[in-house]
């Protein structure tokens, strides 16, 4: 049975999106797409419908990651129900989703920076809406970091 994934950052246009193209080439060159399932939803309203950011398309796409068709949308508390994890770009994103999840649900909560950074203490995957490229491309090498733990950790 396929694995449903679910990245989740604020506006869904930056972070959770780059994680969403990133997670699934992984996925793609390892031949685990029938295995996976990954998408995205942002903890607030602001972009529904919108694209990526211009600056995390154009960085994802020297990359080799396409993420320019992916929209915008909300996570809602029924995604706890339809996901088998879901991973919080920040602690601010964890707080709202532990608020909005359905007690007994069957997602697995978890912070993405845990699969890069020290269990112990997780770290934020920082927000570069209001910075310039050199954070953008900061964010797609952790979340690269994480995507190469994740699939490491799933093919010992």
């Amino acid at each position: 049975m396929k694995k449903r994934i679910l990245f989740v950052c604020t506006g869904n246009i930056c972070r959770s999106p780059t994680a969403e193209g990133v997670f699934t080439l992984f996925a793609q060159k390892l031949g685990l797409a029938d295995d996976f399932e990954f998408e995205s939803a942002g903890t607030h309203r602001y972009h529904i419908g919108s694209p990526p950011d211009p600056r995390a398309i154009s960085i994802a796409s020297e990359r080799g990651y396409d993420i320019s068709s992916l929209r915008a949308k909300q996570v809602k508390p029924e995604d706890f129900e339809n996901y088998d994890y879901i991973f919080a770009l920040d602690r601010g994103h964890l707080a709202s989703l532990r608020r909005l999840r359905i007690n007994n649900s069957k997602a697995q909560l978890a912070m993405l920076s845990s699969l890069v950074a020290d269990a112990e203490y997780p770290y934020d995957i920082p927000d570069p809406y209001y910075k310039g490229g050199q954070e953008f491309a900061y964010v797609l090498e952790l979340i690269e970091l994480a995507a190469e733990n994740f699939f490491k950790s799933i093919r010992e």
